[in-house]
């Protein structure tokens, strides 16, 4: 079963285009489901729904949180969708279970108090200081998840650094435009500090011959784990609570264009959401753009 799970995980990234997050997750959902497997003497290739239930049982049991439970049971349903269009089982045994109903929980929104002691906290006056500004601006005004932020290179940028190129889940690309706070700290960023974080320029270059972007305090190409600790340690430097996380700045980002005037379908796109529902949570969260909407488009709204 090892093998099968090694090779459905590269055709995800070689074939699908998905993320090295992506198959850290899948592989580790599927591993235990392996080991699960072994432990409890089940044959990978005839697993059966009552060896699926029984397994959630176990991982319900073991503490995982009801989302932790639903992604486990999502990799082994695409697992095994795979393996039946492989030939190596006849059927999907997931397709007999419903998924778990989870509970509908809002997203995180950042005040405008956390927001304006978040981008107070880097030093300007240093390198360093200045690149952490670049990506605090980048994160709230491009709504980018973390690691569409790393992926990001000196490149990524058109019309005069208007807007940025970022490819998002399964490599989809989208073209955000970026206001002029924004382009001022990645015009500052680099030309002004970036160089003078770089010591091997061969550190700096991708194996594509791209330029990364964010550069860390040691020349090296920041991952989407060094960003998130580079935040983490300004956000706990400007005395911000906890929950506040870089993909709270994406949910902020969100909520403050719905809440602006935004439409829906607009913020869809900027986010890179496949799915319109998916976008509708943060509707929920801006009030006032529906208000708004209803006091504009219905016909008895002035009367």
């Amino acid at each position: 079963m090892r093998a099968y799970i090694d090779d459905y995980c590269r055709y995800l990234v070689d074939v699908m285009g998905r993320s090295v997050q992506t198959d850290r997750a899948y592989r580790q959902h599927l591993y235990a489901f392996e080991e699960w497997c072994a432990c409890e003497h089940v044959d990978g290739a005839e697993v059966a729904a009552r060896d699926l239930r029984r397994y959630l049982a176990f991982l319900h049991a073991a503490g995982y949180a009801p989302r932790t439970v639903a992604a486990h049971l999502s990799s082994i349903r695409s697992f095994f969708r795979w393996m039946v269009r492989m030939g190596a089982v006849d059927s999907n045994p997931v397709d007999l279970m419903l998924s778990p109903k989870l509970p509908t929980t809002l997203p995180v929104v950042a005040t405008r108090s956390q927001l304006e002691r978040l981008f107070e906290a880097p030093d300007r006056d240093t390198a360093q200081g200045l690149r952490d500004v670049c990506m605090l601006e980048l994160l709230y005004a491009s709504g980018a998840r973390i690691s569409e932020l790393a992926g990001l290179d000196v490149e990524s940028f058109e019309d005069a650094g208007r807007a940025c190129r970022l490819f998002g889940k399964g490599s989809k690309e989208r073209i955000v435009p970026l206001h002029r706070r924004a382009q001022h700290a990645v015009r500052n960023y680099t030309l002004d500090a970036r160089p003078s974080l770089i010591v091997d320029h061969h550190d700096a270059v991708r194996p594509n011959g791209r330029h990364a972007l964010f550069i860390s305090d040691r020349g090296r190409i920041m991952d989407a784990a060094s960003l998130r600790y580079r935040f983490t340690v300004l956000r706990d430097r400007a005395g911000v609570s906890r929950s506040v996380t870089p993909h709270t700045m994406r949910h902020t980002f969100a909520t403050d264009l719905l809440d602006g005037g935004a439409d829906l379908r607009t913020v869809q796109e900027l986010l890179g959401h496949a799915s319109l529902s998916t976008t509708q949570i943060y509707t929920h969260l801006a009030p006032e753009s529906l208000k708004s909407a209803v006091r504009q488009a219905h016909p008895r709204s002035g009367s």
